[in-house]
């Protein structure tokens, strides 16, 4: 006789995922195992530190409150679950005590979910695996709702990222701090230099190559309970064969391989074989680390951050996250959309907090716009902010109040992005300063005025505000805009000239017999302008090009050369190149200033070495063919 109670609960749960990605005969194999649990309001489920439970938990009806712990040891609810959505993850993934509290906010039905029910579905089922991952990861109840489908934050924020930015591309900590013994090490002896060394596991070896692998879990299981003496040689105790990995093991993977052989420790060598050298190890505690700079869980911390010192923290872990991510030699492409978006959730969140300051709510509609390299996707490093503010038209007699009101808020703005780490513009092409904080028909005005008469400051003064990106705000003022720029430079051959005249301006940065071009005086005397001589030629060369072919909505260098590839098949291979160039020099430039903590800007050659130096003169001889190609293109020889 079929289960009615079974069959309902397996009814309800086909509705939610991860259920709903499993067959029938498995959802309902589950359905009979699950517990119905009933909570008063106000109970809890599991509290912090508490061990955790063999099951994981998903509300069929009331609504349960995840809480954190404060630093005054107080309660702080950061997520509320409502009917179908999963929480307590932690012991599918991790063996450590809970790390918040659960707490029923109203009465509640739960269904639990014994975890040796569930996981043999979760390892082999990748699409229900990865769906628990990035629950658990991100705290993200539902990472694969309808409404937020593609999101790993389910909220209204327009902030996507790619499912391999958050597992397939995020680094691992590899620790290689180890402690190697022989099998025929005493037990005694192993748990004393582990105690010594501070580590949780040994490895025993033989001619260097793992055999076995003991944990502090072991000790405490199967030697302090007395099953095995102290006097006993380790190899009696170790956990064999080593389940091995390269050092370019990701955080999916580590998490996939725990979870499937049920270990908490993960050893890598050479090749990722027990057959060569051990090199480190992964522990899920290393794991549990490593989340803490994990892109969605800063996306989350930034948009609940209430003051500007928990975001200057925050922008800390993202240079951190940078720099892990740069070591790893992930590409850059990826590495710029994840920075470019946590930047911008952080400038938002500035803007939204600024707002909620001001005395008076925000008169017009208005949009805040990002400029330079933020605007193109490029700001890995601290670097100068450049922004400006448009608001909607208003009448005559409204508009120095308005605008008032905009620089007001636009210098609290930058105050805090300043304090964070975003440097004071020296040229004060900010939006605090009244010549960028203008209406819509003003910002037409300028822009017409500065492509008719195009002169040399003219032409300096608007080229960056053809990279833009709309940080906050309604992207339909900013559409109307460039709508209106692109319209004024149909056919204006005679500024689209200029503006390649003015893209020559720093020519190749390499001089007779291929020598690095430096500094000649000041205090930046012998050290080369990374910035000035390698990335801006190909920056403004993307840009004049770009413009030329009336193009939209594209202001990554990068990405523009790109589309220049598709657009001009026959200049394909060069294109191509200025693409590659662009991107070798930026990732160079985000190297350094890492490696100097400034911003990467001026380089000491004397510290570069052979392959370095090899490597940058092929990226100046591009910009030196690139350069040609305008010169002949725009004939350059007329303005200059």
């Amino acid at each position: 006789m079929p289960n009615s109670i079974a069959t309902r609960i397996a009814d309800f749960l086909r509705n939610f995922p991860p259920f709903s990605l499993l067959e029938n005969s498995q959802l309902e194999v589950v359905a009979r195992e699950i517990k119905v649990i009933y909570f008063k309001q106000g109970e809890t489920i599991f509290a912090k530190d508490e061990n955790v439970h063999e099951y994981f938990y998903i509300v069929q009806k009331g609504a349960v409150d995840l809480q954190k712990i404060d630093e005054n040891h107080n309660p702080e609810t950061i997520d509320k679950c409502d009917e179908g959505d999963i929480f307590g993850l932690r012991p599918l993934f991790a063996k450590e005590n809970y790390q918040i509290n659960a707490i029923t906010d109203e009465e509640s039905v739960i269904y639990a979910i014994p975890l040796h029910i569930f996981r043999p579905y979760a390892i082999s089922n990748a699409n229900v695996g990865n769906f628990l991952m990035e629950s658990f990861a991100s705290n993200t109840r539902n990472p694969y709702s309808t409404e937020n489908r593609g999101k790993l934050i389910s909220e209204d924020e327009d902030i996507s990222f790619k499912q391999e930015a958050l597992f397939e591309l995020q680094p691992i900590n590899i620790i290689k701090k180890i402690v190697t013994v022989s099998p025929e090490t005493s037990i005694k002896k192993s748990a004393i230099l582990m105690s010594n060394k501070n580590v949780g596991s040994v490895i025993v070896v033989e001619n260097k190559k793992p055999v076995g692998i003991v944990t502090d879990v072991d000790f405490r299981e199967l030697v302090v309970t007395g099953k095995f003496p102290i006097e006993k040689t380790i190899s009696e105790v170790m956990n064999s064969p080593v389940i091995c990995y390269s050092k370019e093991l990701t955080i999916s993977q580590a998490q996939l391989t725990m979870m499937k052989h049920n270990i908490n420790h993960i050893c890598i060598t050479k090749d990722g074989t027990p057959n060569t050298k051990v090199k480190g190890i992964v522990s899920e505690h290393d794991i549990m680390v490593s989340q803490g700079n994990n892109p969605a869980v800063l996306m989350k911390a930034i948009k609940r951050a209430g003051s500007t010192k928990k975001l200057k923290r925050i922008r800390n872990k993202i240079s951190t996250l940078l720099n892990g991510y740069l070591k790893s030699n992930i590409p850059l492409t990826h590495i710029s959309n994840i920075i470019f978006e946590l930047n911008d959730a952080t400038i938002k969140r500035t803007i939204e907090r600024c707002i909620e300051k001001m005395e008076s709510p925000v008169p017009v509609r208005f949009a805040w716009m990002s400029l330079g390299s933020q605007g193109r996707k490029e700001q890995l490093l601290h670097t100068d902010q450049d922004n400006a503010l448009i608001f909607e038209d208003v009448p005559e007699e409204k508009l120095e109040e308005t605008r008032l009101y905009f620089l007001k808020l636009a210098k609290k703005i930058t105050k805090r992005l300043n304090i964070i780490g975003y440097q004071f513009c020296p040229a004060e092409m900010m939006a605090r300063n009244p010549k960028y904080c203008l209406s819509l028909s003003e910002w037409k005005d300028q822009f017409s005025q500065w492509v008719t008469s195009s002169g040399k400051d003219e032409i300096l003064l608007c080229q960056i505000f053809f990279d833009f990106d709309i940080s906050y705000g309604d992207v339909r003022l900013t559409n109307q805009l460039s709508d209106h720029v692109f319209e004024i430079l149909k056919g204006n051959r005679n500024f689209l000239n200029r503006l390649a005249a003015q893209a020559l301006r720093n020519p190749s940065p390499l001089g007779f017999f291929r020598q690095f071009l430096v500094e000649h005086d000041g205090e930046k005397k012998d050290l080369f302008d990374i910035k000035k001589r390698g990335i801006l030629p190909l920056t403004d060369a993307a840009r004049v090009l770009i413009l030329e072919h009336q193009v939209k909505n594209i202001s990554n260098t990068a990405e523009r050369f790109q589309k220049l590839a598709q657009l001009e098949p026959n200049n394909k291979e060069i294109y191509q190149a200025c693409a590659y160039s662009s991107k070798v020099l930026i990732k160079f430039r985000t190297k350094q200033g890492l490696k100097n903590k400034d911003n990467g800007r001026f380089i000491n050659l004397e510290d570069l070495g052979k392959e370095d130096k090899i490597k940058l003169k092929r990226c100046f001889k591009t910009i030196k063919e690139i350069q040609e190609l305008i010169k002949v293109r725009f004939e350059i020889t007329y303005y200059l």
